[in-house]
């Protein structure tokens, strides 16, 4: 009885296409576990933020997009420029704090896909990155949440139909 709307719910969690951050590059760091000078927060964290960002992008193509910030200032999703093919859906999104007199300049690149993709099978895709380019997980996904429910139902004189409800979520590039 639930077979259909499991299965339903299980190819809109995994199948369905959408964007992601894929890398970033931030000035002076070499690795994830840095702390940036006058940013509150360290590169871990920044990561974990940027992981957060929706987006759309209207071309198959990888697309960078950069964020160039003297402090004091909070950096959000909103704050990215680069690309007209690329849309940020959640420009309030936090990305990181900066304090007086520091500067936050960081590169990423963003690509469509399916899916999730991990950091080290992105940094395998991109084997000429150089040094100072971390490759980030990507959760492509653009649902967020499927629910479901089935209810018997009738139709006509025959009482021996189900009725399939889905409530789904999504992260604003599909409506």
């Amino acid at each position: 009885r639930n077979y259909l709307g499991n299965s339903l719910r299980r190819v809109l969690l995994s199948s369905l296409p959408g964007a992601a951050i894929n890398s970033v590059q931030i000035d002076g760091v070499l690795h994830e576990f840095s702390t940036v000078e006058g940013v509150v927060e360290d590169v871990t964290q920044i990561i974990l933020n940027l992981k957060k960002v929706s987006m759309r992008i209207d071309s198959d193509d990888e697309k960078t997009l950069e964020v160039n910030v003297n402090g004091p200032a909070t950096v959000t999703a909103g704050d990215f420029v680069g690309d007209a093919d690329v849309e940020v859906l959640n420009k309030d999104q936090y990305i990181a704090t900066v304090a007086a007199g520091a500067t936050l300049h960081m590169t990423v690149t963003a690509v469509r896909g399916r899916g999730y993709v991990s950091g080290d099978q992105n940094k395998e895709l991109h084997e000429d990155t150089p040094i100072g380019v971390l490759a980030i997980d990507s959760i492509f996904t653009p649902i967020e949440r499927v629910n479901y429910q089935v209810e018997e139902t009738r139709v006509g004189q025959r009482n021996d139909y189900d009725k399939l409800t889905m409530d789904i979520w999504t992260d604003g590039s599909l409506t």
